[in-house]
């Protein structure tokens, strides 16, 4: 098997290399973020070791072009930062799993095979309903190729209806999948984020995507 490790400190990225292939693998090294891109863009890999704090662009970066360009080789993201919100972010990026610094070379090591041993990625499915496209690697709505900003309830209940385009759904269905079960609030949120979806995504663009179901709820009409 053939991993990248991008790491910009030379003391560690010599350790990796070596307990890397001292484990039976063949290994790729590079320093910056410029030189990781082009290396998993012009080869296959079975997994990426990446720091996240390397020179720009930085490993979320890299990541997310990654995801972006079609590369789905599972990625470990390495980091001198622990917070919750640098995880989150990461994973966000596409990272597959992540690791904080610092850490045993034996859990890289199990943590590699994990991922390894894992059925090769696929790109998640864009949606498309006419000329609206809903991406859900790089979460952008598109329609005419203008990009549409939506925030991530709004992205999360467009999914869902584009999803089960041409499907009826009911209020309850909507919130069971967008929000959660745990949601107490009125159902009258799904009206109130079904009118944001209408003011971003039909109306500037002379649509009717997304009808009024009478007592039913909501449907979006992939011919419309």
């Amino acid at each position: 098997m053939r991993l990248l490790v991008v790491e910009d400190d030379p003391a560690m990225s010599a350790l990796l290399v070596r307990g890397l292939r001292r484990e039976g693998y063949a290994v790729d090294a590079a320093g910056n973020g410029e030189d990781g891109l082009w290396s998993v863009l012009e080869n296959d890999y079975d997994a990426v070791v990446l720091d996240a704090m390397i020179p720009p662009p930085d490993g979320f970066e890299v990541c997310r072009r990654m995801r972006a360009e079609g590369r789905w080789a599972p990625v470990l993201m390495l980091t001198a930062r622990d917070a919750v919100s640098d995880r989150v972010h990461g994973l966000d990026a596409g990272a597959d799993d992540y690791l904080t610094k610092p850490f045993a070379l034996t859990e890289l090591f199990a943590r590699v095979r994990a991922l390894t041993r894992r059925d090769p990625l696929e790109r998640p499915v864009v949606l498309r309903a006419g000329d609206l496209v809903l991406d859900p690697v790089s979460r952008s709505v598109h329609r005419r190729d203008v990009e549409i900003p939506l925030s991530p309830k709004e992205f999360a209940l467009l999914h869902e209806l584009m999803r089960r385009a041409g499907e009826a759904l009911s209020r309850t269905h909507l919130i069971e999948h967008v929000w959660d079960f745990a949601y107490d609030g009125g159902s009258n949120v799904v009206d109130v984020y079904v009118r944001y979806l209408r003011e971003k995504v039909d109306r500037p663009f002379g649509r009717d995507t997304i009808r009024t179901v009478r007592g039913a709820g909501y449907r979006l009409d992939p011919d419309a």
